[in-house]
């Protein structure tokens, strides 16, 4: 965790080519007011989706418009809707702004719970500046090239109890079950990973799309969004303090970038 004042709600680094890697889950910066109301377990940010800019890197070399927080997933969460709506009825998530970790510790000091007024400020703050720079850019893109991809980019630990029963496959990827974006896109990437041969792989399983996802995605319109939620044991260790694997990032580095590009073929293709 990062207690800084005047950090950048978001960075926006604008490509070439019709596609924006988002990232909301990145970040890690807790602001001071905030965080003199959180237990101590919240400095460790242990829901944060570690290192994915570094290991999507070659999406820059690419020509991909990235888009990354500064803010953690703790102040609020950027892939959940504005009302809070639970985005799997039936089934237990964090919400908007949580107030325990995937784990059910804490995050709140007794008594120092956000009510309506503060989830309303931050959600001014720092969910609708990340929202608007993403809409904005889709237009962009859309506008350049007759379409766009967006490319949710997530991470988790491959055991959560609170959020899915056993080990999670390596690679979760979600078209709000066929949706979001040209259809089969989701089941492409799968039958990719699949021929691969080292990593297990689902399509719309347990994680089909957050908000991002399901909001954004009108391939109708020419806007096409797909998520891969990424086991995290694939490329760094799951344990605090959450180290980079170079080893298995190498491996899975050149996967991603294939499935990337082929999601944007794809998207391209529909255009012609």
């Amino acid at each position: 965790m990062i207690e800084r004042k005047d950090v950048p709600v978001f960075t926006l680094h604008p490509g070439r080519i019709p596609l924006l890697v988002s990232i909301p889950h990145l970040g890690t910066c807790i602001p001071e007011d905030i965080a003199s109301t959180m237990t101590d377990v919240a400095s460790q940010t242990d829901d944060c989706d570690w290192h994915l800019d570094r290991l999507y890197s070659f999406a820059k070399h690419l020509g991909a418009s990235i888009i990354t927080p500064s803010y953690a997933r703790y102040v609020i969460d950027l892939n959940r809707p504005p009302d809070d709506a639970n985005l799997y009825p039936g089934q237990d998530t964090t919400g908007l702004v949580p107030v325990d970790t995937f784990d059910r510790k804490p995050l709140y000091l007794d008594g120092q719970l956000p009510g309506r007024p503060e989830i309303s400020r931050r959600r001014d703050i720092y969910w609708k500046p990340y929202h608007e720079a993403l809409v904005g850019e889709l237009a962009a893109l859309k506008q350049q090239h007759g379409v766009v991809l967006l490319w949710e980019a997530h991470s988790i630990r491959s055991q959560v109890p609170r959020l899915f029963d056993g080990i999670l496959p390596d690679f979760n990827f979600g078209t709000a079950g066929g949706g979001s974006a040209v259809p089969g896109l989701a089941e492409e990437m799968a039958k990719i990973v699949e021929d691969y041969g080292s990593y297990s792989v689902v399509a719309n399983g347990r994680f089909r799309g957050g908000y991002i996802t399901r909001e954004y995605g009108r391939p109708h319109e020419g806007i096409h969004a797909i998520q891969l939620e990424l086991a995290q044991r694939t490329y760094m260790d799951e344990d605090f303090p959450y180290a980079y694997d170079n080893s298995r990032a190498a491996l899975i580095e050149p996967l991603l970038e294939r499935l990337v590009s082929r999601a944007v073929e794809a998207v391209r293709g529909t255009n012609r």
